[in-house]
């Protein structure tokens, strides 16, 4: 026994936990599916979501009155879960932006590094607060924010830069200069 528990509430406990971790990880991503407008994966991720909320239901309610500690195992599965989600929702991230970038000296040099990096970008000429601007103006997947971020900063540090969601993209270039990183890439260098 530990802390008063059998093994057995234990390894409920444990399995609930994870569980919870599931089911509420899915639910974030299938929120975000909603937002982006992906249905389909938006319905499987509904499904696997309420099938796991279910079973963890259904094994915890009846015994949470005599063995709190399962309410206890289930808070933070839940708590654990809505991390887990956002992290993983960050790591694959879904859609496309709307990255804009906004430099008083470099506009001309930054909009050629980011089209010599694959990407399409509009520049626009403003006023900002000390005198005339560039900004750039570029729709890519979010995922690419890893590789224009640091195309931007590396010319300019001093750069400002704002991203927004976009709804829905009528046509979005795909950088041509994208290495492929994923298990195809195994078999392409042969």
């Amino acid at each position: 026994m530990i802390l008063g528990m059998d093994w057995g509430t234990l390894l409920l406990g444990v399995l609930v936990f994870f569980a919870r971790v599931l089911d509420v990880s899915v639910g974030t991503m299938r929120t975000i599916s909603i937002v982006q407008g992906k249905t389909r994966t938006a319905f499987f991720l509904g499904l696997v979501e309420v099938s796991t909320w279910l079973a963890v239901v259904a094994a915890v309610v009846n015994r949470v009155i005599d063995q709190p500690i399962l309410g206890v195992f289930y808070a933070f599965g839940f708590s654990t879960g809505n991390v887990v989600g956002i992290k993983l929702e960050r790591r694959l991230a879904f859609g496309h932006t709307v990255f804009r970038v906004i430099t008083p000296e470099k506009g001309d040099e930054m909009a050629t590094s980011v089209r010599a990096a694959g990407f399409p970008v509009t520049t626009f000429t403003g006023q900002g607060m000390s005198g005339l601007v560039t900004e750039l103006y570029i729709v890519c997947r979010r995922r690419d924010l890893k590789r224009l971020v640091p195309i931007v900063l590396g010319i300019d540090p001093t750069a400002f830069y704002i991203t927004e969601q976009a709804g829905s993209v009528s046509k979005l270039r795909r950088p041509f200069m994208t290495p492929r990183t994923d298990w195809r890439a195994i078999f392409k260098n042969k």
